[in-house]
């Protein structure tokens, strides 16, 4: 046993939609800190058990525990203990528009500190240094539906990291987005490891789970398949085929030889 504090602690874990299995036996230790990457491809239960650590879904069996306390849907019916949860957890939706509702990328960023009844003084001076951090100050008036793709991803994940939470949840933050838009998310979350706050990535990703995670959990259809290094987890060809996170290209060469090798593009580090 680790003597990092465990932030969330996952024993046999099943979450089922109607007749459908999402989680099958999840078992899963995250400490505090640490930066770990849910890698699956569509369908392998990582938005769902990403759902699950952020207590919008509770299992159908086995426990989820925060902190050494089981979430249940009983323990959210006091305000107080889910006001505490939310405060201390944030989740970015994948699809940023899920996400942004409000007139101005300000009103986005400070509408969080307002539910929370921060003075003031104190949501403008954080809400300024949130949008200097996270470069976006000149879009402070604008609408967040008239921003591009990077733009809304970089305004949600402030939106969430204006409450400095413990814990941040991300649903596939680099889907959709042009390479340099990426590029830009991917150098942000990597600013985020200094080893204070817990960051859980849900994504296809290789390159991303690379270059941001200290820790691969790999899902295959609503199991854990592997955990590691995730320089180890990329450069296993055999098992990242088998869960359909790379696949095989045929290739004819002048002499009539036919061979295949696997199509991925992770980064070696």
């Amino acid at each position: 046993m680790s003597a990092t504090a465990a932030v969330f602690e996952l024993q046999q874990v099943r979450y089922r939609y109607q007749e459908l299995t999402a989680l099958d036996g999840i078992d899963l230790r995250i400490e505090q800190g640490s930066r770990n990457v849910l890698l699956g491809a569509n369908g392998s239960g990582k938005s769902t058990l990403l759902r699950i650590l952020d207590a919008l879904y509770f299992p159908s069996s086995g426990s989820v525990r925060f902190h050494g306390r089981e979430l249940t849907p009983k323990l959210f019916e006091s305000d107080e203990n889910a006001f505490d949860f939310r405060r201390r957890v944030g989740l970015v939706f994948q699809s940023p528009d899920v996400q942004l509702f409000n007139p101005t990328v300000f009103d986005e960023i400070a509408f969080g500190p307002l539910q929370l009844r921060w003075e003031r003084e104190q949501i403008l001076s954080r809400v300024n240094t949130v949008l200097d951090r996270f470069e976006i100050a000149h879009l402070r008036d604008r609408p967040p539906h008239r921003l591009s793709g990077g733009e809304k991803k970089r305004v949600a994940i402030a939106s969430v990291l204006v409450l400095d939470p413990e814990v941040l949840l991300l649903d596939e933050p680099t889907a959709a987005l042009d390479p340099r838009s990426e590029s830009q998310i991917i150098n942000l979350l990597a600013s985020l490891g200094d080893g204070r706050r817990t960051v859980v990535i849900a994504t296809h990703d290789l390159n991303l789970a690379v270059d941001i995670g200290d820790r691969c959990v790999l899902l295959e259809r609503g199991r854990v398949a592997a955990e590691g290094d995730p320089r180890e987890i990329v450069r296993d060809t055999e098992l990242l085929g088998r869960v359909n996170l790379i696949h095989e290209h045929l290739h004819r060469h002048a002499s009539g030889l036919v061979h295949s090798h696997p199509h991925r593009h992770p980064h070696e580090h």
